[in-house]
């Protein structure tokens, strides 16, 4: 799984949505001859992020080269079941990185 390593603040603010926004970066390829394309906004984990790895190099036999040029550093908290309400934030439970649409 990727996860940093190391974080300057360990929990962050959830931020706003930016689902119309259209990304300005990473709108050309950078290596290879193909690409997969985000046709809309969301949160990618770093699970989705090895499943689209695996399929890819199992459906290329190993041929090729993999890039994967996003990297889950958005930290995602998320409280134990069955704990009332209060307390604080809760604990990180997993990384995203957050991906709008265009992006390569």
């Amino acid at each position: 799984m990727l996860i940093p390593k190391k974080v300057k603040h360990r929990k962050w603010h959830k931020g706003r949505s930016k689902k119309r926004r259209v990304e300005t970066r990473g709108l050309t390829l950078a290596y290879g001859s193909f690409g997969l394309k985000a046709l809309e906004a969301a949160w990618v984990n770093s699970k989705q992020i090895e499943a689209g790895r695996r399929a890819i190099s199992n459906f290329m036999k190993r041929e090729g080269k993999v890039w994967i040029r996003i990297f889950p550093d958005k930290p995602i908290t998320q409280k134990p079941p069955e704990v009332t309400m209060g307390g604080g934030k809760g604990d990180v439970d997993h990384y995203v990185f957050p991906i709008q649409r265009g992006r390569l």
